[in-house]
Formats: C-alpha cells, sequence, structure tokens
C-alpha cells in the first residue's frame, strides 16, 4: 500500500443526498459509528486521488432506518444540489486519530484487500508427512468488503471473498480465519465442510 493511503482512514462513504436540506446519507466504514456523531470535523475526498478537504461537521446521527448508515449534514450544504457534489466520496480521518483497537480485533480498511489462503485440515498423524503438501495454504481469492448484521444485532461478521468461482462469503470467526497478518496483507482460512454450498445461490 501506498504512503500516501497510510495517511488516512475511510469512516465513511456518501450515497447520495438525503432529504432537502443539504443532509447526506452515508455508508458506515467503521466499528465505532458512535464516534461519528461526536466529530466537528472531518475530511472528503477520493482516498485515492489527491488530499481531502477539511470540512466542518454540523451534524451527524446514526440511520434509524437504515442498518449501517449515518446522516451527516456538512456546514454550509443547505440544498440538494450543494449535496450532490459529495456523492461518491469517502469521509476520512487522519491515519494517526483512529481508533487503537485491542489484539484480535481489525480495521474493516485493513482487511479489504488482503489476500485469503485457504489451509487444509489438520492431517492425522500417520498421512501427516507424505501429506505435507497438499495442506500448504492455497489462494482463494481477495477480500473485496466485511458485512455485518447491523449495530446491536448479535453475529460473525462475514469477509467477502471474491474468487475464482465466484463470491465467498467467510465468516470472521478465530477457528476459520486462523491467521490474520495484517502487514503481510494475508488472511489464512480453514473453511468448515459445506460453507462453499451455503454461498451457492439458489
Amino acid at each position: 500500500m501506498s504512503g500516501a493511503a497510510q495517511k488516512w482512514v475511510a469512516v465513511a462513504r456518501i450515497l447520495r443526498p438525503r432529504g432537502n436540506k443539504g443532509e447526506v446519507a452515508a455508508e458506515l466504514l467503521t466499528d465505532f459509528p458512535r464516534r461519528l456523531t461526536e466529530l466537528r470535523e472531518v475530511f472528503v475526498g477520493d482516498a485515492g486521488k489527491g488530499e481531502p478537504r477539511r470540512v466542518a461537521l454540523q451534524s451527524c446521527w446514526l440511520s434509524q432506518n437504515h442498518r449501517g448508515q449515518a446522516v451527516l449534514h456538512f456546514a454550509g450544504c443547505a440544498s440538494i444540489s450543494e449535496a450532490e457534489k459529495f456523492r461518491g466520496l469517502d469521509v476520512l480521518l487522519p491515519i494517526e486519530q483512529r481508533v487503537a483497537l485491542p489484539a484480535g480485533h481489525y480495521f474493516i480498511t485493513d482487511l479489504i484487500g488482503c489476500s485469503v489462503f485457504e489451509c487444509g485440515r489438520e492431517a492425522t498423524p500417520v498421512a501427516s508427512s507424505p501429506c505435507a503438501m497438499a495442506t500448504a495454504p492455497s489462494l482463494l481469492g481477495g477480500v473485496t468488503d466485511v458485512q455485518f448484521t447491523g449495530e446491536g444485532v448479535a453475529g460473525t461478521p462475514l469477509l467477502v471473498v471474491e474468487t475464482r468461482g465466484g463470491e465467498l462469503l467467510v465468516p470472521l470467526a478465530e477457528d476459520i480465519c486462523t491467521r490474520i497478518d495484517v502487514p503481510a496483507r494475508r488472511i489464512e482460512v480453514v473453511l468448515p465442510e459445506g460453507l462453499r454450498e451455503i454461498n451457492r445461490p439458489g
């Protein structure tokens, strides 16, 4: 990852104008959505293009009708046409302002883009020696998104992994994601039997 990308962390992505007072609806990209409601300024822009601009945040609240979304009202934005200019942009914070996570917790932006390797189940002692190559990790695909059940709803987040056979949803659980190495952009998984079948449509 480039140094430029490392300077910012995306906490939300603006979807569209909401209402006629200049507010925008945004998809949350953070595990700490309540923190957004306490901010007085943020940066907006395309995380991969140019330097984001600082914008005062007049208000922000979490949507009651749409899980995983927030409503933001930027200072000086008072109409649908002005709100439209924010469509598709990311809401960013300087990387040094992001929350320090306890061990075993990860930022969504750190997981997206990681390569996922499938590891075979541990072989029996008799078979371990000749089958060593068979159990070596094989590249499954890359993480394109992380899905959540929604605030206040219990459930394990799901890694959306783009594989050669299509999209695969992998639970972000310790017994499945056995090794997560963020600096190396690598996740090793042991897939439970039947997981691929559950993911297949119809």
